[in-house]
C-alpha cells in the first residue's frame, strides 16, 4: 500500500506546488489542477485515502480527526458524484488519494483617522487649533486555508492528477461554516475531474 506511493517520481509537482501555495492570497478561494499527460482517466473506478501521496512535497501540518473528516467528506461527496467509489483496501485501489493542508495567519490592519483639526482637517490655524489629527489602529488575524489534493496510480507508480483549492479552509469560523467552505472549495476542484481525453 504504502510502498507503492513512495516509489513514484513526479517531475511537474513541486513547480506546481509552489506557484499554488504563492499565488492570489489576497483572492477569494482559488483552484489549480494539473495532471500527467497521456493519462486514461477512463481506466479509473475506485479510490483508496493514504496519508501520503509521493510526488507531492510537505506543504502543512496533519490536521486533527476532526478537520481530517471534513476534509475527506467534501473530497467524497464530489468524487461519488462523478461515479468514484471509495475502497478501504489500497490494495485494491485503481487511484490512491491523499491530501495536506497548509493554514496561514494573514494580518489585516484596521484603522480609523480623525481630520478634524491638524493634517486633515483645517489645520493647525483654523477652528481645530493646534491640535493634529488623531489616528488609531488594531489588527485582526485572518486564516488562510489551502488544501492540496494528489492522486497516485499504484500500477504505473506515477502522480497523475494534483490539485490545490485557497481559501477553503477558516478555522477560526463556526464548524458547519467550515463545512461549507470545504465543500465548495472541493467543488471547484474537481469540477473539471476528469480531465476531458483528446
Amino acid at each position: 500500500m504504502g510502498q507503492g506511493c513512495q516509489n513514484g517520481v513526479s517531475r511537474f509537482a513541486p513547480v506546481l506546488l509552489l506557484a499554488l501555495v504563492a499565488c492570489a492570497a489576497a483572492y477569494a478561494q482559488d483552484v489549480r489542477t494539473n495532471y500527467m499527460p497521456g493519462t486514461d482517466f477512463s481506466k479509473y473506478h475506485t479510490y483508496a485515502w493514504v496519508s501520503q501521496v509521493q510526488g507531492v512535497p510537505t506543504v502543512g501540518v496533519r490536521p486533527d480527526q476532526i478537520l481530517d473528516a471534513q476534509v475527506k467528506q467534501a473530497i467524497d461527496s464530489q468524487m461519488a458524484a462523478k461515479g468514484f467509489t471509495e475502497v478501504q483496501d489500497a490494495g485494491k485501489a485503481d487511484l490512491l488519494l491523499g491530501y495536506q493542508l497548509a493554514i496561514d495567519q494573514e494580518k489585516q490592519i484596521n484603522g480609523f483617522g480623525d481630520s478634524w483639526g491638524g493634517w486633515g482637517g483645517w489645520g493647525p490655524w483654523g477652528p481645530g487649533g493646534n491640535t493634529f489629527g488623531t489616528f488609531s489602529a488594531n489588527t485582526s488575524s485572518n486564516y488562510i486555508g489551502t488544501f492540496v489534493v494528489g492522486m497516485y496510480d499504484p500500477v504505473t507508480k506515477k502522480l497523475v492528477w494534483i490539485g490545490a483549492a485557497q481559501h477553503a479552509i477558516e478555522p477560526s469560523k463556526k464548524p458547519e461554516k467550515n463545512q461549507e467552505k470545504l465543500n465548495k472549495g472541493a467543488q471547484k476542484l474537481l469540477k473539471n475531474f476528469p480531465p476531458a481525453q483528446k
